[in-house]
């Protein structure tokens, strides 16, 4: 009888860096892919449509938080592990309504970690040492990091915002559920992502997006806050090296050590589209008297508890797993405003209307 392959579970398989994740563990293991996802707004079948069809690939509508289904989940497929990216994500949704993303990161983690203990309970001795739990975590849940510094895995968790909030309270629920029953949970603290599938209303894709419609492009605040820029692609193979040879109960940071702020970014971005679709043959430009795409940008109000700077120490990952970034910013950024020229079906089919979020009390004033 042939031997059935390893099977691998992804939790929001169907969101950005999942169903990035997805395309990448099928292109670079043999390992049969079942993914489990609610489909919010922010999860996508569209993002997986190419997926249809293919042997390894499996979808399944669903909340982590249903234990009894995720329960059901695990003993029918046997994964060798489970890669948890089910989350709520955008700091200014969790500033207008953080309802969401407390069910979601917080009491979703909880289901999904008590789902995988009772599950471990049932294996056989012989085949619980090889499974693992990857927790896919964010910077955020650092705080703002002063100028000249850097968060490694022993920072404090000191989140500004509702997400990054909930994001910490889902991490130390998992280092928890390691120091108290065991279970084999790694954690990860990624950059801030960018690349195909991202939802629009994230800074990259709205900026795009916007340039091309002729609408102004809106920058929180002076546009100095600064990010450090994580290629999707890179983030992919970091997990892989993660869940693959990483260690239980530790923490992983996944970084790449060139900040720049929002408004240079923004001007990058400008600059790359203005290369690969010019802006004097935009008429949604000529219809503005516009004759840059830079001119669009304008400063607007700051969002609520806006972090100042976010910079990661990812010497960890290097020196233990021999992981290291392989995509420059720029040539990121032109795979990514290429991608999104070429895909305006899938931006139409994700929708945003792109108006302002995250400014609370604010807003309803």
């Amino acid at each position: 009888m042939t031997e059935r392959a390893e099977t691998l579970l992804v939790t929001g398989g169907a969101g950005f860096i999942g169903a990035n994740l997805v395309r990448h563990l099928l292109a670079h293991t043999g390992a049969r892919l079942v993914v489990l996802d609610k489909l919010s707004y922010a999860g996508h079948r569209e993002s997986l449509a190419d997926l249809e069809g293919e042997p390894r690939f499996t979808f399944v509508e669903g909340d982590i938080g249903d234990r009894a289904l995720v329960g059901s989940l695990l003993e029918r497929e046997r994964p060798r592990a489970v890669l948890n990216l089910a989350a709520e994500t955008h700091v200014d949704r969790s500033i207008d309504d953080a309802s969401a993303f407390l069910h979601t990161n917080v009491m979703g983690t909880f289901g999904l970690l008590e789902a995988v203990r009772a599950h471990l309970a049932r294996l056989p001795a012989g085949e619980r040492p090889g499974f693992r739990l990857l927790h896919v975590s964010t910077d955020e849940v650092y705080g703002s990091i002063a100028a000249g510094a850097r968060a490694d895995e022993h920072a404090p968790a000191e989140p500004s915002s509702p997400y990054s909030a909930s994001k910490a309270a889902a991490d130390q629920l998992a280092h928890a559920w390691h120091k108290t029953y065991g279970l084999p949970v790694i954690v990860t603290h990624s950059a801030n992502n960018f690349g195909p599938f991202q939802h629009p209303e994230k800074l990259i894709p709205l900026m795009l997006l916007n340039a091309l419609d002729g609408q102004e492009l809106p920058l929180y605040g002076d546009g100095k806050n600064e990010r450090d820029w994580l290629y999707v692609e890179d983030h992919c193979e970091a997990l892989l090296q993660v869940v693959e040879r990483g260690r239980p109960g530790e923490r992983y940071n996944v970084g790449v050590g060139r900040e720049c702020t929002n408004h240079e970014l923004v001007t990058r971005v400008c600059a790359l589209l203005e290369e690969e679709r010019p802006a004097r043959a935009n008429p949604a430009l000529r219809a503005r008297g516009v004759s840059e795409y830079s001119d669009l940008v304008r400063f607007v109000a700051d969002r609520p508890g806006h972090d100042r700077r976010y910079a990661l120490d990812a010497g960890k990952i290097a020196r233990e797993l021999a992981w290291h970034p392989r995509h420059g910013l720029d040539e990121a950024l032109r795979a990514t405003v290429r991608w999104y020229l070429a895909n305006g079906a899938w931006c139409a089919a994700v929708g945003h209307d792109r108006r302002r979020l995250g400014l609370g009390e604010r807003a309803r004033a």
